[in-house]
């Protein structure tokens, strides 16, 4: 009898930050292949409300839940709260996220602190307690969402650059210890993407959007939705033997040096 391998059905997966953007697209991308979404947000209950109602007008059973990731009391209260009524956590996508951009020089260390608890201690705050329950099940699947800035630098990003480097190494350490218990965790690592927050620098004859589309081997910038089958693959059986990588969607610039700007 032959198995899919990328069946999510009967999994619950929790995406912090799957209000909008990136998270939403492969929250979206987990619920069509079957899994029950629990969405994290922490702005306001209006807009995590428009975000269930957003997945559930697609078919997808999806419960949300407004908490900051970074206060450990309310995210082992949130997550008693979801065991309780919505059940046991197979899969936990670390996406929420924020950044600074100050050159290094100008940057007040709260806005650095403020970028390192967010990208990189409340993905060991989550984890740590949503493991616990995956440990006893000897089953469970972490995504960390981490970024091309764990392998480079870029000015003005050196807060965001060293969380998410951490986040890399964070993953790596979560797998070695945790592989015993038959979880796998690892990585997303998105490119540049198509989103509200680029829109302004994507317009012909910006200097940026010039430098991506040329810095990216496939030419264009990533459509959110790219980000879906990675998402599907790390979070099903597909993935089992796969133990902290960090997969790099990004159209290829990781793998290469780029080119001079006048060369085809």
């Amino acid at each position: 009898m032959s198995v899919n391998l990328f069946n999510l059905t009967g999994k619950i997966a929790l995406v912090t930050g799957g209000t909008h953007g990136l998270g939403q697209a492969m929250a979206t991308g987990l619920g069509n292949a079957g899994a029950t979404l629990v969405i994290n947000g922490a702005s306001s209950q209006e807009k995590l409300d428009k975000a269930v109602a957003y997945y559930k007008s697609l078919g997808i059973k999806t419960y949300g839940y407004l908490f900051d990731v970074t206060n450990e009391e309310l995210v082992i209260k949130n997550i008693a709260h979801i065991e309780k009524e919505v059940g046991e956590i197979d899969i936990l996508v670390n996406n929420a996220g924020i950044i600074k951009r100050t050159p290094l020089e100008d940057m007040e260390v709260a806005d650095f602190e403020a970028v390192i608890k967010v990208d990189l201690i409340s993905p060991f705050i989550m984890s740590k307690h949503v493991v616990k329950s995956m440990i006893k099940r000897k089953s469970g699947k972490i995504i960390n969402i981490c970024s091309m800035m764990s392998e480079l630098g870029r000015n003005t990003v050196g807060a965001y650059a060293a969380a998410k480097g951490g986040l890399k190494m964070l993953t790596q350490n979560m797998a070695t210890e945790w592989a015993k218990h038959n979880i796998q965790t690892n990585g997303i690592g998105p490119g540049y993407f198509a989103t509200s927050q680029t829109a302004p620098i994507r317009v012909d004859g910006h200097p940026f959007n010039e430098f991506i589309i040329n810095r990216t081997p496939a030419a264009r910038w990533g459509n959110p939705d790219d980000l879906q089958g990675a998402a599907i693959f790390l979070s099903s059986k597909a993935s089992d033997f796969v133990n902290g990588q960090v997969i790099y969607v990004d159209g290829g610039i990781l793998a290469t040096i780029g080119k001079p700007s006048n060369e085809d």
